[in-house]
């Protein structure tokens, strides 16, 4: 990960590892280790994550975001209101089955599910259990519904979009993703890695340092 190799070589090559992670196309929050905080990965991971998306309703994509190409739904019911987006979105609150996308780094017999999917396989996945504790609608003007969700890990936000547009009668996908918290780690507290510039070491170690089990 691009990410992590940027605070490698700004810690003087010491051992950084990350806590979990983000879509290709998704911003926000990503924790990276180092040194003997890397013996903590593992505690961080299952840490609550909080994230805001943007979903498009009225189509999908192969890979459930504006990472391919565009596919126009066809809709089985009227375009919803706010109400019933509302309503939709309940089934979605609490633990549940999700199917993850077949575009994702789940294992499959040793191999990645996205490259099975770029090779023009078939994926087949099993749903897993997830939970979600907090799903709020912050916006809404047909197709397009923004959503702040707070769950356990292993949540796929991608699915979610998919999920929620067929409970719609239709389909949808991720405009944008942003992850805005990892446990008490807020996007506010982040500092943002510039691709054209290593990250400054004392910045680095000016934030709460996570103390290794």
């Amino acid at each position: 990960m691009r990410a992590v190799e940027m605070v490698r070589r700004g810690m003087g090559g010491l051992r950084t590892g990350h806590a979990g992670t983000l879509d290709p196309l998704a911003t926000g929050v990503l924790i990276i280790a180092v040194g003997s905080a890397t013996r903590s990965i593992n505690m961080l991971m299952d840490m609550e994550k909080q994230y805001e998306t943007t979903i498009d309703l009225s189509a999908t994509t192969p890979t459930l975001d504006s990472e391919s190409d565009r596919i126009e739904c066809v809709r089985t019911t009227p375009p919803p209101t706010a109400d019933r987006v509302e309503l939709a979105l309940k089934q979605f609150t609490g633990a549940y089955l999700q199917m993850p996308p077949a575009f994702s780094a789940k294992q499959i017999k040793g191999r990645r599910a996205y490259d099975i999917a770029r090779s023009g396989e078939q994926v087949v996945l099993a749903p897993r259990m997830v939970k979600v504790h907090e799903l709020t609608m912050l916006s809404f003007a047909w197709p397009i519904v923004r959503l702040a969700i707070r769950c356990d890990k292993g949540f796929y936000v991608r699915s979610l979009a998919h999920d929620l547009g067929v409970a719609l009668g239709g389909d949808g996908y991720c405009t944008a993703i942003r992850r805005t918290a990892i446990g008490p780690y807020t996007i506010d507290r982040a500092i943002e890695l510039k691709q054209e510039a290593l990250p400054n070491p004392s910045q680095l170690l000016a934030l709460p340092l996570v103390v290794a089990r």
